[in-house]
């Protein structure tokens, strides 16, 4: 193994202020896992860290170290290491004092500690997570596809199964063609839901269908709130993965139908959401904030792909050197999920 690594860093907000630096590989502590990093991959989250500041810590006491989300092999272990072994393919978690339970924080400070945020990143050839910082990885996907789901695949699998307790024949709308919309569209479908895709792009809604979509909504060309009462008789929808924000809230609070649940997941329109209450109380809707989800969910997660055979949607792959064009990628809106790979 070679004596350095290379990894991006961030010294404040802004992409003039990244970095790619060569640096000392770093050993394992005790508790802790050196892992060869095979893939990291993109999520919004990490656009607004990188552009805006949001989510960095205040102050900004060193470089930091941007992205969450990799997948790797276990290159050495720290003394007292005991979950895994050198070898272990695995993948990290995005929360990761939150083992399981109603998770960490308190009701003045409850967001809890993430990767890439409040903690160093992953974005390098080679990271130091302590073990309970991770879980295996899942056998049937490559480095590129499992390190997608530690925060869209598990934000999808949190809303719908394991808060959601989606069951088969439930109708599900996922609005948008990003990461978490279509590990939703795919979650749905593991289950057996009837799932629908709303876009503004009649290209992604075709790749939709083909992945299994039973309905696809041109929000451009029609009221999708609408659109969801004719495809499913008045119904409405049972689960509702709201990805859009704002005041985007009232349309889904309309579109659900009697007694189900929108997951608010996205912010696209800002922070503050709003919508009428009427439609809330009458229907009697659960209205839930996701923050991704807990290791024992992500465990779940990477049973259900090994054993469903369904791999995560990459739009595209880029090199480490390439990392801030991948961000301009996702500021294009992808089709699925951006990686970058480390080797």
């Amino acid at each position: 193994m070679t004596k350095t690594m290379k990894r991006w860093q961030l010294t404040a907000a802004g992409r003039t202020n990244l970095k790619l630096v060569e640096t000392a590989i770093p050993s394992p502590g005790p508790g802790e896992i050196l892992i060869k990093v095979g893939a990291v991959s993109l999520n919004y989250r990490d656009k607004l860290l990188v552009d805006d500041g949001f989510g960095l810590p205040d102050p900004q006491m060193e470089p930091l170290i941007p992205l969450s989300d990799i997948s790797g092999t276990v290159a050495a272990l720290g003394e007292g290491v005991t979950r895994f072994a050198t070898g272990d393919r695995v993948i990290s978690t995005f929360l990761p004092d939150w083992i399981d339970g109603s998770g960490p924080g308190t009701a003045r400070h409850p967001n809890g500690r993430t990767l890439g945020g409040s903690l160093q990143g992953v974005l390098a050839e080679y990271v130091v997570l302590n073990q309970d910082w991770a879980v295996r990885g899942p056998d049937a996907l490559s480095d590129v596809e499992a390190s997608t789901l530690p925060c869209a695949g598990l934000t999808a699998w949190t809303a719908l199964v394991e808060r959601g307790k989606l069951r088969a024949g439930q109708k599900v709308v996922v609005l948008g063609t990003g990461g978490v919309s279509l590990f939703g569209l795919q979650i749905g479908l593991m289950h057996g839901a009837e799932v629908i895709v709303v876009s503004g792009d009649d290209k992604k809604l075709a790749r939709a269908r083909e992945l299994g979509a039973h309905h696809a909504i041109n929000r451009k060309r029609e009221d999708w709130v609408e659109a969801v009462y004719r495809l499913t008789g008045d119904y409405g929808a049972d689960h509702i993965l709201e990805t859009v924000g704002g005041a985007h809230l009232g349309k889904s609070l309309n579109a659900a139908a009697v007694a189900g649940r929108i997951s608010l997941i996205g912010i696209l329109e800002g922070l503050d959401v709003s919508g009428g209450f009427g439609a809330f109380a009458r229907k009697r809707l659960v209205v839930e904030g996701i923050q991704v989800g807990h290791r024992r969910a992500l465990e779940d997660l990477v049973r259900a792909f090994d054993l469903s055979g369904t791999k995560p949607v990459i739009d595209a792959i880029y090199k480490m050197d390439e990392f801030e064009a991948a961000l301009d990628h996702l500021d294009r809106g992808p089709f699925g999920k951006i990686v970058v790979e480390a080797g």
